[in-house]
């Protein structure tokens, strides 16, 4: 296991690492335990595996862990690293799926995870790093705006036909 990152909050050292396949059912539990996933996050696990295996061999994609001292999953992100021809053909740094468990927030640990996530998208040359949010999650929109992000765009989504 490479640590990324420590990250320190309180009297409790949280690691950075990037996820394994064995982290998988962690990661979607994750993202189930909150009332959108809840309906969303449904698909065999086999689906979600072979997510990671394309996310895991993208140089293009981060997927890490927030892990504790004894390796417990305690949060996940996922970093999207695209160039485009705007802002002048600048990277950017899209941040996805960020999660941290009901029972470590409050402590400023979410704070130092998105931190972290924007300073590896300096790191690696994003002129910007952006972030969609659902609209009914307005506590994280709370959260994101006092780390500096600004609601300047409208997103939009067109769901694909079922096969």
């Amino acid at each position: 296991m490479t640590v990324i990152c420590v990250l320190t909050t309180g009297d409790q050292e949280f690691s950075v690492r990037r996820a394994r396949r064995a982290d998988v059912p962690h990661l979607v539990a994750l993202l189930a335990d909150d009332p959108l996933g809840r309906g969303r996050e449904t698909a065999e696990l086999s689906a979600y595996e072979a997510a990671f295996a394309e996310i895991d061999a993208s140089d293009e994609q981060l997927l890490v862990c927030l892990t504790t001292s004894s390796d417990e999953v305690v949060g996940t992100m996922q970093l999207t690293f695209t160039r485009g021809l705007s802002h002048g053909g600048g990277l950017r740094g899209q941040l996805e799926a960020v999660r941290v468990h009901s029972s470590y927030r409050d402590r400023g640990l979410g704070r130092l995870f998105v931190q972290w996530a924007i300073d590896e998208c300096r790191g690696r040359g994003c002129e910007l790093v952006q972030l969609t949010s659902d609209r009914s999650r307005v506590d994280a929109h709370r959260f994101y705006e006092r780390l500096g992000f600004v609601d300047s765009h409208r997103g939009l989504k067109l769901a694909a036909p079922a096969h």
